[in-house]
C-alpha cells in the first residue's frame, strides 16, 4: 500500500530522531501546521520549538533517512510515534490553536484517513484500531460544536441530533476490534460512553471516572489528571474536582486548566473566584472561538 503522506510521516518518525522531534517534524512536514500551534501542542515556548524542527530537519538530512513507509519488520518501532503524530495532527483540526475558526474540518478528515491507512497496514495492532476509534467518536460530533455564529457550544449544551450517527457506529465497529490495554484504546471507551448518552444527564460519569482511573495509571501526564478531576467533578460535584486540580503540578500555563477551574468554581456558585480563572484563561487562549466564550462567561460571573 502506498501513500505519499503516510511515508512522509514513517519517514520523520525515524529512530534517529528523538521522539518529541519526530512528532513535531511530522505534524509541520504532514499537518502543515505552525511552529506556534505546534509549540502549543506541546506546551512549549515558540522558539524552543522552533530550534527543535530545525535540528530535526538537520539530522534527517544528514543522515540520509529514506523517504517510504520501511519494511514490515520495522514498522512497530515507529508506531508509537506515528500515532501520536496522528492525534495531534487531529486535535489541532478539533481544536485549532490561531485559525479564525475553531473547527478546522480538513485537518480531522486527514487524520481520518491517514489513521484508517495505518490500520490497513497494520491490523494486529490494538493502538492503531483504539486511535481511529477515538477519531471517529470525537469527529461525530464537529457539526454540533459550533453554533450558527461561530460560537463555541460546550458538549453539556449540544444538540445531539446534530451527531453523526453513522460515524459513532463505525467507532463502534473500530473499537470493537482493539484488543488490551492502551491509551488510545481507553480514551475511545471514554468518548464512546459520551457518545452514547442520549441526554447529558444519561452519561455515564462514574464508568468514566473508572477509565480515568485506568489511564492515570498507564499513561500519567497533568492533562490526564486535570481529565480526571473533571469527570470525578461531573460525578462527585465541583469541590471535589477543584481540590484535585488544585493539586496538579505543571500546568499553570495551560489555559484549559484554568477553564476547568473556572467552571467548576462557576457551578459552585464562587463567581468571584470563577472570574479570576476565566481572566487567566483569556490571558493564555490563542484561539479567538475559545476566547470569546471565556469573555462571556466572564460576563456572566463578573
Amino acid at each position: 500500500m502506498q501513500d505519499e503522506r503516510l511515508s512522509l510521516i514513517f519517514t520523520c518518525c525515524h529512530p534517529a530522531l528523538a521522539r518529541e522531534a519526530q512528532v513535531a517534524l511530522t505534524l509541520r512536514a504532514v499537518g502543515g501546521l505552525t511552529t506556534t500551534e505546534i509549540a502549543r501542542a506541546f506546551l512549549v515556548p515558540e522558539t524552543t520549538m522552533g530550534q527543535r524542527l530545525v535540528r530535526a530537519k538537520r539530522k534527517i538530512r544528514d543522515a540520509g533517512v529514506p523517504f517510504r513507509v520501511p519494511p514490515e519488520h520495522l514498522l512497530p518501532e515507529r508506531l508509537d510515534a506515528v500515532l501520536a503524530v496522528l492525534y495531534l495532527v487531529f486535535n489541532e483540526g478539533y481544536a485549532g490553536t490561531s485559525a479564525g475558526r475553531l473547527v478546522r474540518g480538513d485537518l480531522c478528515e486527514e487524520a481520518i484517513r491517514l489513521a484508517k491507512l495505518l490500520a490497513v497496514l497494520m491490523p494486529d495492532e490494538p493502538e492503531a484500531m483504539g486511535l481511529l476509534a477515538l477519531m471517529l467518536f470525537h469527529d461525530s460530533r464537529r457539526s454540533a460544536r459550533i453554533a450558527a455564529d461561530g460560537t463555541l457550544i460546550l458538549l453539556e449544551d449540544q444538540d445531539r441530533s446534530l451527531w453523526n450517527r453513522e460515524r459513532i457506529a463505525e467507532g463502534d465497529r473500530v473499537l470493537s476490534r482493539a484488543r488490551g490495554l492502551g491509551t488510545y484504546r481507553i480514551q475511545a471507551e471514554i468518548a464512546a460512553v459520551h457518545a452514547h448518552a442520549d441526554r447529558p444527564t444519561d452519561t455515564d460519569w462514574p464508568r468514566i471516572v473508572e477509565l480515568y482511573d485506568e489511564l492515570v495509571v498507564l499513561a500519567p501526564s497533568p492533562v490526564v489528571e486535570l481529565n480526571r478531576a473533571a469527570a470525578i467533578a461531573m460525578a462527585d460535584g465541583p469541590d471535589r474536582g477543584l481540590t484535585l486540580i488544585d493539586r496538579i503540578e505543571g500546568l499553570d500555563d495551560y489555559y484549559l486548566l484554568h477553564a476547568a477551574r473556572a467552571d467548576l468554581l462557576r457551578r459552585g456558585g464562587r463567581h468571584t473566584e470563577a472570574a479570576a480563572s476565566y481572566r487567566r484563561a483569556l490571558e493564555l487562549a490563542t484561539n479567538p472561538v475559545e476566547r470569546s466564550f471565556f469573555e462571556r462567561r466572564l460576563a456572566e460571573v463578573g
